[in-house]
């Protein structure tokens, strides 16, 4: 009988093996679909993949932070992307995966995209904040924390008309906008539930680098702990911070399940990833190769916000196995939140005028967030 560490040495040894013949990208797309425990079925992947490359006209590398498997319970779709591209483009575009950091992450993608030594990244929306400041918008507490009103916002002509050209003029194309879930308040191991801000007084509350976050996490009670990302499920083990915020999906991807007590949705920000293209690139490409490009693009986008809600179930009933409670919010318990932090008061009239340019265009891209389009995603 063979055992999941036998399953597993065979898988990585084909993998080593079929990309030594036939390339990264072919055993990469014949992991994830299994094919990596039969010789014909790797044969098969090995050939399509071969075959669409030596056929395509240009190649396009996307690079991700994220393992391929990832995408069960954090939706980022890479697989789905080269696919559809490849398709609605008619074969003229190859895409080859860089995933699993393989080629850098975060702000070290978003610096590959803009100088051109790779065609195209999928990375937090907030890496796009030096280049374009009103995309730092999404970080506003409770403007477009919750699914619908993100979607809203980013897919409005608003958004389009004031974001987008300052994103192209720093050398991108943003191809699609991946939705994730709000961030969460997530407690360590021994640590109370949180539902109102009072319960966060004292709290040590782990951030990142962005000063709106860390003002939010002050109005509304805690202790901010500015901590990097690698170095943050230590920081939660030893106590250093009691409590984080990514989205219930990154807590299951990056291993916190097996740290932390409870999970709470407050809705107040945005987990917002983009998949940004180098513009140069882009730009030499024929028309109808662009069109075909940014179709697969829309048609990963449907998939993505159809996978959000499947993939928050899995991320919760994984962490709920390790002992994690959840906690959703009532209207008044939520209300708590934004009248204690959220983006009406007039803490944030400085950030509104600074990154949206004008407090006319802010209020035109409030409307946006507040108008529902074409689009429609659960929320958590």
């Amino acid at each position: 009988m063979t055992d999941n560490n036998e399953i597993k040495s065979l898988e990585r040894r084909n993998f080593l093996k079929l990309s030594g013949s036939a390339g990264f990208t072919a055993a990469v797309v014949a992991g994830a679909g299994g094919a990596l425990l039969s010789t014909p079925a790797m044969a098969v992947t090995a050939k399509e993949e071969k075959e669409r490359e030596k056929a395509a006209k240009y190649t396009m590398t996307i690079a991700t932070a994220y393992k391929l498997g990832a995408s069960r319970e954090y939706p980022i779709m890479q697989l789905d992307m080269k696919e559809n591209i490849q398709n609605a483009t008619n074969g003229a575009v190859y895409v080859k995966l860089a995933p699993n950091k393989q080629l850098g992450a975060g702000g070290a993608l978003v610096q590959k995209v803009q100088n051109g030594t790779i065609q195209c990244a999928q990375h937090s929306l907030s890496n796009f904040a030096p280049f374009a400041s009103a995309v730092d918008l999404i970080n506003m507490p409770y403007f477009c924390g919750a699914n619908q009103r993100f979607v809203n916002l980013v897919q409005s002509d608003a958004w389009k008309k004031y974001v987008h050209p300052k994103v192209e003029q720093n050398g991108f194309k943003p191809l699609m906008y991946v939705v994730i879930d709000p961030r969460v308040v997530a407690v360590r191991k021994g640590g109370d539930k949180v539902i109102t801000p009072d319960d966060l007084k004292g709290v040590k509350f782990r951030v990142p680098g962005s000063k709106m976050l860390q003002q939010y996490y002050r109005m509304v009670g805690a202790n901010p702990t500015p901590i990097a990302w690698g170095e943050t499920p230590s920081a939660i083990k030893q106590g250093v911070a009691d409590a984080l915020d990514p989205s219930v999906g990154a807590l299951l991807t990056f291993g916190f399940k097996d740290i932390l007590s409870h999970v709470t949705f407050t809705q107040a920000v945005p987990d917002a990833q983009v998949y940004s293209c180098n513009m140069e690139w882009f730009s030499s490409l024929p028309a109808k190769v662009q069109d075909g490009v940014m179709f697969g693009s829309e048609i990963s986008t449907q998939q993505n916000l159809a996978k959000v809600p499947g993939a928050r179930n899995y991320a919760m009933a994984e962490l709920t196995k390790a002992g994690v409670e959840f906690h959703s919010l009532t209207d008044a318990q939520l209300d708590q939140w934004k009248q204690a932090g959220g983006y009406q008061k007039s803490e944030w009239d400085s950030f509104k005028v600074e990154l949206a340019g004008s407090m006319d265009i802010f209020n035109e891209l409030e409307n946006a967030a507040n108008t529902r389009g074409r689009y429609y995603v659960h929320d958590a």
